[in-house]
């Protein structure tokens, strides 16, 4: 056997690649050496001759073990799969803030401390003095809509 014999070449070079997926792990490697291993077996029942022909098949076997077996190894192994909430509104909900400057009365903007910061926050139309405890219903554009605390609440 010598480099000039396809077969043993598209075979050795299946068995390296193969081989290759200790060093680089992640299952494309393998997938490549066994598109090489059909190459060398195509090649030695007489289904492809030549460079072109090989090279085809191989870029083809790649493409559909690699469609065929990434699925089915997700299917298998699976992956890590974590979905949050992608409601930020959700997060906001009757959550605690305080009041840092007058809120109201009517639609006048006044400022709260929550979650760290500083945000323009309205109220239910009454007026909220600083330092009051309230909770946060929603937020419109930027700023945060507020409703005091009742006392069972603090």
């Amino acid at each position: 056997m010598t480099l000039s014999n396809p077969i043993f070449v598209w075979a050795l070079a299946g068995v390296i690649l193969m081989l290759a997926e200790l060093i680089i792990p992640g299952g494309i490697v393998v997938l490549l050496g066994a598109a090489c291993l059909i190459v060398a077996a195509a090649t030695a029942i007489g289904l492809v001759s030549g460079l072109a022909q090989s090279l085809t098949l191989w870029f083809i076997s790649s493409i559909i073990l690699m469609l065929a077996f990434r699925s089915l190894t997700q299917k298998l192994i699976g992956g890590d799969v974590h979905v949050d909430n992608t409601d930020e509104e959700l997060d906001l909900f009757e959550k605690p803030a305080l009041v840092k400057q007058t809120i109201g009365p009517g639609q006048q903007q006044g400022r709260v401390e929550f979650q760290g910061t500083e945000w323009p926050a309205l109220g239910d139309g009454s007026e909220i003095h600083p330092g009051t405890p309230v909770k946060v219903i929603c937020r419109e554009n930027i700023a945060l809509v507020v409703e005091p605390l009742k006392p069972e609440e603090y």
